[in-house]
């Protein structure tokens, strides 16, 4: 029996990436729900290929235009906005739901997926940075599967399957380490969004290649994990592995370490949250470790890139915290591509926000949004005062 997908972020790097695994297997899978936010011309030959039960895009707007550009039998099942998401995360034919929308507005269509008992593949890993209690308690409520996509979680969640989860000692997240590993402080002073955005190892958005530079997406991904895999913030390690070749890996309590490899592809990570537990036959190329040469590894520059650490401390801090740095860090990252911010006012800002938006409980998901609409509101003000 097929398994019928709803994606959020179809048009983006992993939502196309989920599509073509989609395309290669038909036999395995079918489409029934497309999300996307402002590319319609894209969005249009998805549904035109894939012909889906229901459409979302960002606003009213979008959706009348993307009626412009289908054929009349697709009007009627283009909704939008927030509660359109909602809807296609939550769509009664779809039994797998993938979250690749970017950032916070992928929160709540990934618990509305959830609530309606969906099995989750997980690429928006904003949704467990800001609201990882409830969404956990959620999946643990409703009794799903929540399957991590990104190149990092599923490595560990492959390693994990080596051993017992009660004789972990600590999981370890490498990081590529960016385009600026090897700059000084007084070069990161004057690096533009161009140089940011050429990721030495991954094909990936504008948004997560930013983070990439500043190993703010490394911190993310550090909550993330904290919550997917129930582990102490203290018991989480980053190193930098300028080769992107070992995944993740984890440490057991005897000793032994347990570590996935492969080509920096994201079909890989992809394909098993969609198709666990079993594996497709990617027509990828293979890791052919005797042309790897040497595999390196760092401890991360928090002088240098102080995102990380601002990310250790929300964690260790708790409460909204992590919901405030992850909404501080949209707003700036947006500035820097815009040239409103420098590199290095981006980790600024947040720090400041951070300083600024304290209360709330982790508990109350009005709790957490507030704190995601304050933030914002402060990181504006301090990068209009910064510019």
């Amino acid at each position: 029996m097929k398994k019928k997908i709803s994606l959020l972020g179809s048009t983006g790097s992993i939502g196309v990436n989920v599509l073509r695994i989609v395309r290669e297997f038909p036999e395995h899978f079918e489409i029934v729900g497309l999300a996307a936010a402002r590319n319609l011309m894209e969005l249009s030959k998805q549904m035109t290929e894939f012909r889906p039960k229901c459409v979302s895009v960002i606003d009213e707007h979008h959706a009348e235009n993307l009626k412009k550009l289908v054929a009349p039998h697709f009007h009627d099942i283009i909704v939008y906005g927030n509660s359109g998401n909602e809807q296609v995360g939550a769509l009664a034919e779809a039994d797998f739901t993938v979250s690749a929308i970017v950032g916070a507005a992928g929160l709540l269509p990934t618990l509305a997926a959830i609530e309606a008992g969906k099995d989750i593949g997980l690429a928006n890993k904003e949704t467990l940075v800001m609201a990882g209690k409830i969404v956990m308690d959620a999946v643990r409520r409703r009794g799903i599967r929540l399957f991590p996509i990104d190149s990092e979680h599923s490595a560990i969640f492959q390693a994990l399957e080596g051993g017992r989860r009660q004789d972990v000692d600590k999981i370890i997240l490498t990081a590529s380490g960016g385009p600026f590993r090897e700059k000084t402080v007084a070069e990161l002073q004057n690096v533009t969004p161009a140089q940011a955005l050429e990721h030495p190892n991954w094909s990936m958005g504008r948004k997560i290649s930013i983070d990439s530079s500043t190993l703010m997406n490394k911190g993310l991904e550090v909550i993330e994990a904290r919550w997917l895999f129930d582990i102490s913030g203290e018991d989480i390690e980053v190193v930098v592995h300028p080769q992107s070749i070992v995944h993740s890996l984890v440490e057991f309590q005897d000793g032994s370490v347990l570590a996935q490899l492969g080509i920096p592809d994201m079909r890989i990570p992809i394909a098993y949250a969609l198709s666990y537990p079993q594996r497709l036959p990617l027509r990828l190329n293979r890791l052919g470790l005797t042309q790897c040469g040497n595999l390196a590894f760092e401890e991360p520059d928090y002088r240098r890139f102080p995102a990380l650490r601002l990310s250790f401390d929300a964690l260790q801090q708790g409460g909204v915290l992590p919901a405030v740095l992850n909404a501080a860090n949209e707003e700036a990252v947006e500035a820097f591509l815009d040239n409103r911010l420098s590199f290095q006012q981006i980790a600024e800002t947040v720090a400041q926000t951070m300083e600024t938006v304290r209360s709330g409980d982790e508990n109350s998901l009005d709790d957490i949004l507030e704190a995601d609409r304050e933030a914002r509101s402060v990181a504006r003000r301090l990068i209009e005062r910064l510019q």
